[in-house]
């Protein structure tokens, strides 16, 4: 595969995952970025752990995760253990909400 293929085939794998997560985003309640991935959940619970390093343990249950190379993003129950900033977002669902480029 010459470099040209391979960034088309990424560029298409990138299109289908954002048509994917316009799909489901109004499944999920909840937003989780950590530095190696990005969630949807519909719970999430954080709970700090102090010791020589400040580390937050995550729990997430219901998710889907973006990650174009991943065959299954749905998860059950995801357990992420990161040493990095946590940003957590509860989702709004209103129609009015969404910019219009999501929608359609």
């Amino acid at each position: 595969m010459d470099p040209d293929e391979l960034d088309v085939f990424e560029t298409d794998l990138e299109l289908a995952l954002y048509r994917e997560y316009r799909d489901v985003v109004r499944m999920f309640r909840y937003v989780v970025e950590t530095e190696r991935r990005f969630y949807l959940c519909n719970e999430v619970e954080v709970r700090p752990h102090e010791g020589d390093d400040l580390w937050f343990e995550l729990e997430l249950t219901d998710a889907w995760v973006w990650d174009m190379y991943r065959t299954a993003r749905f998860i059950k129950h995801v357990r992420v253990l990161t040493f990095r900033d946590v940003n957590i977002e509860e989702l709004a669902h209103e129609d009015h909400d969404l910019p219009g480029f999501l929608e359609d």
